[in-house]
């Protein structure tokens, strides 16, 4: 089986596991900071795990955790505490271990001795490298057995393991250690109220070499690679003072999170993207990614663009059935480091996705808004083209105008939509949706990449492509509301099955046509009622499945379950269509819920109903960070400040409905065409200093594309 295909929902980390991330490598471990082989702990470096167990004793005793602290998302402090063999007198030896994460870790251990008498310690270190395949961890099951080889000399241990022809190897060195097969050990005397400390590393190597950029400790004063990395990130993006000091956080945390699930592209290392989300997303996935690079535009758009031209480069060519690649599809997910077999047909990208490929085109159009030189833009239109190529050709199997889904092998997803979960589509009745399934979502962001692309056909003065796109979004959004509005009900169906019967579950996903203009305006106010209704809004946000259903519970992964991004999305769209009120209502409960978690959304959590608990229930399995999860209060507060940019029409606008709770908002070094500018907040009042020549800031609603599309085709010489 598919690693990706065993269940979506990650595998259950246990309470009290911290994640750390930086880039490709995590690290995730127990409250004590102790790393178990037989849970899905470890530290993992592209895609690998090279430290399967890493456990401190301290004369033959574990520490009992006191705190875990993430001070930046690479970097935690661990504290625990000695406990005493005779269980009554409170432990005078406290431990503190400050880890980073990086090409591996560094950590510095300091003991301290708050009792009249020096404390003899025999400290010990197991350690194991397993090199497991980040899915057999997941999933819990480790089949393929490494030929090991350990060495080890003075403070440093290394160990070496080969698989068929494939070599890996991690070392491990700390200062004062005596370095044996099992691991490290260290025989100290911690003097009266005194301290000792040591530093380690845990290096990677390939093929026997040594680590080509060893992961040192950076010298008194200095920043570590990850800090200047963090450092030059939050010089590029904004700054923001906000009144309310949660949300302020929970912002801050987003900038955070969303830096540090930066990834490089390993054969552009210029080309920054966003990597789906923590711990085991740590990749390129092509429908997360894009969500969160459009979600994230206002911060930094260069990330759009790196993911963009990433997923252009890996574009299917051929028709493969195993990994699912059609020519124009836009990947799924790819792994930076597949050396056992586990990618379908022995890839390393996966392309069971059906909306990646729209999405693809519809990013590019925003991006194309934000000023990007034409060149930047031209040089993607023929991906885009063939995007929307793969749309009409392998899309619409049928030909009926709307693009469906069904896997092309018995190991693929079975849903390809975000709802990827095995039994996220179904009835009212609970039955499950068979496939080909033609869901409510997608046909909208096959409207918005119709749109986009005839938007940029007559930004270029090709009339012919345009006006042929534009019929084509209209004929869809026509027979769309014909075919998936139940008007008994009063809301769409979620998807259209095999047999092109309405699936008639009351669902999330319309919520997602809104943004995208495809809604009937005499039907969106039936519709938003219900989305508002008990059934679908918890008080924390808007559950993915109605709790009238028959298929709902409140703890499953896409049945009744809230996700932020999906929430943020239905925000933006009810700005739209002019739903103020409701979408200040869900913008503020899930701003509310991050309060519960440190300031941080979780990929989703459960539909528990606010009245029948008063915190937020999380959910075992939520990565944390996840990328569209990270950049949700960002889209959340720029869809509130109705703030947007179109760099070739000459304008940026601004016309906010924040909600009085949030107080006055400052931003400064908001990226905007070629220059920064400032904004300032206060009610519906709005200011922006620095404007760059040649914009013009207006009030008012940023002129859809579709209304623009729209223009063209009544004044085309315009």
């Amino acid at each position: 089986m598919a690693g990706w295909n065993a269940d979506t929902a990650a595998g259950p980390l246990g309470s009290g596991t911290v994640t750390l991330v930086e880039g490709s490598s995590f690290c995730i471990s127990s409250a004590n900071g102790d790393i178990h082989p037989e849970l899905p702990h470890g530290v993992f470096h592209l895609d690998t795990r090279i430290l399967s167990r890493w456990n401190l004793t301290i004369n033959g005793q574990p520490l009992e955790p006191l705190a875990a602290e993430t001070k930046e998302p690479y970097r935690a402090l661990f504290a625990g505490r000695l406990q005493l063999s005779d269980g009554y007198a409170d432990s005078p030896l406290i431990v503190e271990r400050l880890r980073e994460v990086g090409a591996g870790i560094r950590e510095r251990i300091t003991i301290r001795n708050y009792s009249t008498k020096p404390v003899e310690c025999q400290i010990v270190l197991a350690v194991e490298a397993d090199f497991a395949d980040l899915f057999e961890v997941k999933e819990a099951r480790i089949h393929r057995r490494w030929a090991e080889t350990r060495g080890h000399d003075g403070d440093a241990l290394e160990i070496q393991a080969k698989w068929h022809d494939v070599r890996k190897g991690v070392v491990v060195k700390a200062d004062g250690a005596k370095a044996t097969p099992e691991g490290l050990i260290f025989e100290i005397v911690v003097p009266p109220y005194g301290q000792w400390s040591t530093r380690l590393n845990v290096v990677p190597t390939g093929n026997g070499a040594r680590p080509e950029a060893p992961f040192v400790h950076p010298a008194p004063g200095e920043m570590s690679p990850s800090d200047r990395r963090r450092q030059e990130w939050v010089a590029k993006i904004p700054a923001l003072q906000m009144g309310n000091r949660s949300i302020q956080r929970t912002l801050r945390r987003s900038y955070d999170d969303l830096g540090a699930l930066r990834i490089e592209d390993p054969g552009h290392p210029e080309r920054v993207v966003v990597a789906a989300g923590a711990p085991w997303f740590m990749t390129l996935f092509g429908r997360d990614s894009l969500w969160a690079s459009e979600m994230s535009l206002p911060v930094d758009p260069s990330l759009a663009l790196g993911t963009l031209k990433t997923l252009a480069d890996r574009q299917g060519t051929v028709v493969d059935a195993m990994s699912e690649e059609e020519p124009g599809k836009i990947l799924h997910e790819v792994r930076l480091d597949v050396s056992t077999g586990l990618a379908l047909g022995g890839k390393s990208a996966y392309y069971g996705s059906v909306d990646a490929t729209p999405l693809f085109v519809v990013v590019l159009g925003s991006v194309s808004r934000w000023g990007f030189d034409r060149e930047t833009i031209d040089a993607l239109l023929p991906n885009a083209d063939r995007a929307l190529e793969w749309i009409r050709e392998y899309g619409d199997r049928d030909g009926d105008g709307f693009v469906e889904y069904k896997r092309l092998n018995d190991h693929g997803l079975v849903n390809q939509g975000w709802k990827d979960s095995w039994d996220g589509i179904n009835f009212a009745d609970g039955t499950l949706a068979e496939p080909p399934i033609a869901l409510c979502e997608v046909q909208a962001y096959v409207h918005g990449a119709y749109v986009a692309r005839s938007w940029m056909a007559y930004d270029a003065g090709d009339l012919a492509l345009a006006a042929e796109l534009r019929d084509r979004a209209a004929t869809l959004k026509r027979r769309f509301n014909e075919q998936f509005w139940l008007p008994d009900k009063g809301y769409y169906a979620v998807a259209l099955d095999r047999d092109k019967r309405p699936v008639d579950a009351c669902a999330s996903n319309m919520g997602h046509c809104l943004w995208f203009g495809l809604v009937d305006e005499d039907k969106a106010p039936q519709m938003v009622e219900h989305l508002m209704s008990p059934d679908l809004f918890s008080g924390w946000g808007i559950r993915t499945l109605a709790s009238d259903m028959r298929a709902y519970n409140p703890a499953s992964y896409h049945n009744g379950s809230v996700w932020p991004h999906d929430n943020a999305l239905i925000v933006a769209g009810l700005l739209r269509y002019g739903f103020v009120e409701e979408a200040q209502r869900i913008a503020t409960a899930l701003l509310e819920a991050a309060e519960y978690s440190g300031g941080r959304l979780p990929e989703l959590f459960c539909g528990f109903g606010r009245d029948q608990f008063a915190e937020p229930v999380p959910y075992p399995t939520a990565c944390s960070p996840q990328a569209w999860a990270a950049t949700t209060p960002i889209l959340l507060v720029t869809s509130l400040m109705r703030y947007d940019a179109h760099i070739s029409q000459g304008g940026l606008w601004l016309d906010p409905v924040l909600p009085d709770s949030y107080g006055e908002l400052h931003i400064t070094n908001a990226p905007m065409g070629s220059g920064r500018i400032t904004i300032d907040i206060s009610g519906s009042a709005a200011s922006v200093q620095g404007v760059p020549e040649g914009l013009v800031l207006h009030r008012g609603q940023r002129p859809w594309i579709s209304d623009l599309v729209e223009q063209a085709k009544l004044h085309p010489d315009k």
